[in-house]
């Protein structure tokens, strides 16, 4: 049988390869940071991670996995509820819940895991789940092994989501489900309308503060702090792998009897080991700086206002951003991979997204900010951006 598959397989990959589509991966050989180096030797600007705030390869962070490697192992090889919790476990769930201003915090190996494994436990056929259009995988996902009701509203559309939640009235429960930070636009939430609109229709919040933890609000506490709805918000989850230290382990932090039966019935949770002791007590440490100083937060705020205010004067076409994410529109696919490409010749790394990860004809390269990219840096990298736009006849 697998002939025939291997067959068709094989014509699907030389079709998307034809069509200058397929997704290549390139091999880093130096730890994640502003300039990084590849296995061919060179050296390029990083500005595709999600390195946000420098932490990827801090030392400080190192030095707390590497003590906690020493007090606490490798590995747990367990689950949490048979021998997998530790006092690192429990000190990270609180640092969390007092970063955020929730009630308490449940760890998960990934927030694909988080998301994948909160709609399940809460919901079923009774209730409703209106979700944004734009929102990530991991949601639609989760939402998918729900028995709710679904219903979706235009990407940060205040009047579709209030006919949403006027058209599921006779549910149970309901609950509006967005992104902080929509990863592929830059866009944020307006939160502060979708709280006010679910107080107005007796509906819970659930924030996904991937894309906006540590990066927006004046202390990086993420969407419910820039629009001060702090505490009204049930449901937040996020993740310890993009500004908070880049490594892996997401997590859902709000109120206390939410996350106690995630615990109980959270499939994710209950079937996937424990986040290793080095990522903890690194996650404990991150928590620690971010307590202390905004630095980090205000260099990346500057960062990203100069470039998105360069690049636009150059004459591209950007997403409206208040994140650390700048969209640079192309439309055309193969396009935005050849942009990548003569990009990369000049030093620039970045990757050229298009469908289906982005709505078709909306092919675009994007950008992502970081605390740790100079001022020279960003200079570089947008002569190079105005260079292969006119060579590639984007820009006039």
């Amino acid at each position: 049988m697998y002939g025939k598959m291997q067959e068709h397989l094989s014509k699907e990959l030389s079709n998307i390869k034809e069509a200058g589509l397929f997704k290549g991966e390139r091999i880093i050989v130096s730890s994640q940071d502003a300039k990084i180096k590849l296995d061919s030797g060179q050296e390029v600007l990083n500005f595709c991670a999600n390195n946000y705030l420098g932490l990827s390869n801090h030392p400080e962070l190192i030095a707390a996995a590497k003590n906690a490697l020493d007090t606490h192992g490798f590995g747990m090889s367990s689950v949490r509820f048979i021998c997998g919790t530790t006092d690192l476990h429990k000190t990270l769930e609180k640092r969390i819940a007092g970063f955020f201003g929730t009630e308490d915090t449940i760890l998960y190996a990934a927030c694909f895991d988080a998301n994948g494994g909160v709609f399940e436990p809460l919901f079923s056929e009774e209730d409703a789940i209106i979700s944004d259009s734009l929102n990530h995988a991991s949601i639609i996902d989760g939402v998918r092994l729900c028995k709710a009701r679904r219903y979706r509203y235009n990407n940060a559309d205040m009047n579709d989501l209030e006919v949403q939640l006027q058209n599921s009235q006779d549910a149970r429960f309901r609950i509006v489900v967005t992104d902080g930070v929509f990863s592929m636009d830059g866009n944020v939430a307006p939160l502060d309308q979708i709280v006010a609109l679910a107080k107005k229709y007796d509906a819970l919040v659930m924030v996904d503060e991937c894309h906006s933890a540590g990066v927006v609000g004046e202390t990086g506490r993420g969407v419910t702090e820039k629009f001060d709805v702090r505490g009204q918000v049930e449901i937040i989850t996020g993740t310890l792998g993009k500004a908070f230290g880049g490594a892996v382990g997401g997590f859902t932090t709000g109120k206390k009897e939410i996350i106690a039966m995630l615990r109980q019935r959270s499939r994710p949770y209950l079937f996937s080991n424990s986040i290793p002791p080095a990522v903890v007590g690194a996650g404990i440490r991150m928590f620690e700086m971010m307590t202390e100083t905004t630095e980090l937060q205000d260099r990346l705020h500057r960062n990203t206002e100069y470039f998105v205010t360069k690049i636009r004067e150059a004459g591209f076409d950007i997403k409206p951003t208040k994140s650390a994410i700048c969209a640079v529109m192309l439309y055309d696919a193969k396009l935005s991979q050849e942009f990548a490409a003569h990009l990369l010749g000049e030093g620039i790394y970045v990757i050229g997204f298009y469908y289906p990860v982005v709505p078709q004809g909306q092919a675009r390269i994007r950008v992502q900010l970081s605390a740790t990219h100079s001022i020279e840096n960003l200079d570089t990298a947008i002569e190079a951006f105005i260079k292969i736009g006119k060579e590639l006849n984007v820009l006039q």
